[in-house]
């Protein structure tokens, strides 16, 4: 099937676009990077980027020192850009809210990652005193995800998360929990949420955050 992203770049001059990866160096070692780089390899492949494997693990093996937030980009030239920033210890809690914002279930730009998303910073960067994280729901009135996180919510079953076709970035820490059968997928809803016995938000930098809804 022809990817929907197949020369978009070129033809939509979006030249500035690139895919993005954010990976846990965790003082030893790049937490999850084989699930890294095949998703950035399968995205890069879909917008029809350039995409050197090789020479992006070389440059990752200068990585070296205390725990580190690295942030790698790649744009249509195939070129990669690593980033490192310190890592802050994880929170042990977070309070969360409903964007009112509602995302299109069908929006294939919500299942990659890369530079295009502005609604994600715009609400980052907005939000209100003692919120961590914005929850967004679709058309539906469907769960789909944070603005950095995936959720995850228990109602005495087992983690669920919401599927894909919800409108939401598949996440590392989330491919990585289904493939182990430590979560499912599931339709969920704004109003299951209050009364799930455990909600977490997550992400392959962070892990599971215990959350409450405001």
């Amino acid at each position: 099937m022809e990817s929907p992203f197949r020369g978009i770049a070129q033809e939509q001059g979006m030249s500035e676009l690139r895919v993005i990866e954010t990976i846990r160096w965790d003082g030893t070692a790049l937490v999850r990077l084989e699930r890294h780089l095949a998703r950035m390899q399968r995205t890069c492949a879909g917008l029809g980027f350039a995409f050197d494997i090789g020479a992006l693990q070389h440059a990752l093996d200068t990585i070296a020192g205390a725990p580190k937030r690295v942030r790698v980009t790649c744009g249509l030239d195939g070129v990669p850009s690593i980033e490192s920033s310190a890592l802050s210890p994880s929170p042990a809690f977070w309070r969360l809210q409903i964007s009112p914002q509602i995302l299109a279930a069908g929006n294939p730009w919500l299942r990659i990652k890369t530079t295009e998303r502005r609604l994600y910073d715009a609400t980052r960067a907005e939000l209100p005193n003692g919120i961590d994280e914005v929850i967004f729901l679709n058309t539906r009135g469907e769960v789909c995800e944070g603005t950095i996180t995936n959720v995850f919510a228990d109602f005495g079953g087992g983690l669920l998360t919401p599927a894909v076709f919800s409108g939401l970035l598949p996440g590392i820490l989330r491919e990585e929990m289904l493939e182990r059968g430590e979560c499912r997928e599931a339709v969920l809803l704004e109003s299951d949420l209050r009364f799930a016995k455990r909600l977490f938000a997550g992400n392959a930098l962070r892990g599971l955050i215990p959350v409450q809804l405001a």
